[in-house]
């Protein structure tokens, strides 16, 4: 049974806690929020099951406000955290929730690990090409000659492609859409849930209050319309050259393939290393048995 925004609401929101929520309006996290709740119901997990963790940033206020096991950590810290849950509870459901900032850059060297290790968690990055929370200051995804308050003359460097680092890091399914095109990133989410892997979701979101303004990029509509109007999908972009493709946003499946999940590979480990351990001697085995000396 698909359950309406009202009964999602009433489900999976803690909302006799901790609302009214912090973000800003026209801010994209909420839109994001909606999508994960409703394909997290769609796939019918129970949320006892589900854990959320996430470090620190804007998007990152996220697991205080849903019902599900969560984890709010330090900056930069959430997939290292997240690592821990899903090697001691494997059956769990372990979902990040981080920023640019926190993912890529506090958290660059556990973004790229997490993608090589190939454990069976998703996370999903909202990119929005700034720190927000902590002050406007330029993170790694923030695009050359863009202002920020520590590049108030332009930003000199060159902004990760998010997706891009996720699949050369050997991540096993990457997606990235918008906070405009709520039914594809509904969808890409989905997937990426049930995928057996390591799994990334980049969701392009606006920051009207910190970037857009800072830039002159306008209001949360104007915002959205550069989303829309810059977004191609994967499968058009095929089909174009690279010139066409330079300030395009592509979105859709970027990589979707199969390789040996971590936490299995790992009980494995554990599996040989119990084997090769000698068999007890009949008095080491009394000391086991009484947890008293023979």
């Amino acid at each position: 049974m698909e359950r309406s925004n009202r009964q999602i609401i009433q489900r999976y929101l803690r909302h006799n806690k901790k609302f009214p929520h912090i973000w800003c309006p026209g801010c994209g996290n909420g839109v994001v929020l909606g999508c994960l709740l409703r394909a997290i119901d769609r796939i019918g997990w129970i949320k006892d099951d589900v854990v959320l963790v996430s470090g620190i940033g804007c998007s990152s206020r996220a697991p205080v406000y849903v019902d599900f096991n969560t984890l709010h950590t330090v900056h930069g810290r959430a997939l290292a955290f997240a690592t821990g849950v899903k090697l001691a509870r494997p059956h769990l459901h372990v979902v990040t929730l981080m920023g640019d900032g926190d993912s890529v850059g506090i958290g660059g060297n556990h973004f790229v690990h997490a993608c090589r290790r190939n454990i069976d968690m998703t996370a999903v990055i909202i990119n929005n090409q700034i720190y927000g929370m902590t002050g406007g200051q330029v993170s790694p995804a923030t695009p050359q000659g863009a202002l920020s308050t520590t590049t108030v003359y332009g930003n000199l460097d060159q902004p990760f492609d998010i997706s891009r680092l996720a699949e050369a890091a050997g991540a096993t399914f990457v997606a990235r859409s918008t906070t405009y095109h709520v039914k594809e990133l509904e969808k890409v989410l989905g997937q990426a849930f049930r995928h057996v892997g390591f799994s990334v979701v980049e969701v392009v979101a606006g920051c009207p209050t910190t970037y857009g303004r800072r830039n002159k990029l306008g209001g949360p509509v104007e915002m959205m319309r550069w989303q829309k109007e810059k977004a191609v999908s994967v499968k058009k972009a095929r089909e174009m050259a690279p010139e066409e493709l330079a300030g395009r946003i592509v979105t859709g499946v970027l990589v979707d393939r199969d390789a040996p999940e971590y936490t299995r590979e790992y009980e494995k480990i554990r599996e040989a290393a119990r084997a090769a351990q000698p068999e007890p001697t009949v008095e080491e085995d009394k000391v086991d048995r009484t947890g008293a000396e023979p």
